[in-house]
């Protein structure tokens, strides 16, 4: 298997990229009165996924379990978000169900890293 060089080849990172870029297509359908509620706080939790992955990966090891976990956080709380936004007819069920889904793939795959990071450590 090959050393990974940059957070950029990481997949995890990359499905996160593209959240956080999902995230801000469909906020920008938001109403202007959101600009500074749920949509602000939707683009918050969506940047903060792939900005810790790298930001831990240029750490080293030790720190980046810790940033991974910060990631995980701010993807759970984008979940909720993302709820909240299609239950009050913010975003279209088609655009939850993206956004939602591939927020499902990055969940799984931090939860993966952070395991197989543990493991290392023990």
């Amino acid at each position: 298997m090959a050393t990974v060089k940059s957070y950029k080849e990481l997949v995890v990172y990359q499905k996160g990229y593209e959240v956080a870029k999902m995230i801000y297509g469909i906020t920008s359908r938001f109403s202007r009165d959101e600009v500074y509620g749920l949509s602000s706080q939707l683009r918050r939790a969506a940047v903060a996924v792939p900005s810790n992955i790298a930001e831990g990966f240029m750490r080293g090891p030790k720190e980046y379990a810790q940033f991974l976990k910060m990631a995980l956080g701010s993807a759970v709380e984008l979940e909720t978000q993302l709820n909240l936004a299609l239950d009050l007819g913010y975003c279209t069920h088609q655009d939850y169900l993206l956004a939602y889904n591939l927020n499902q793939e990055v969940l799984a795959l931090l939860g993966a890293s952070i395991a197989k990071l543990s493991r290392r450590r023990s």
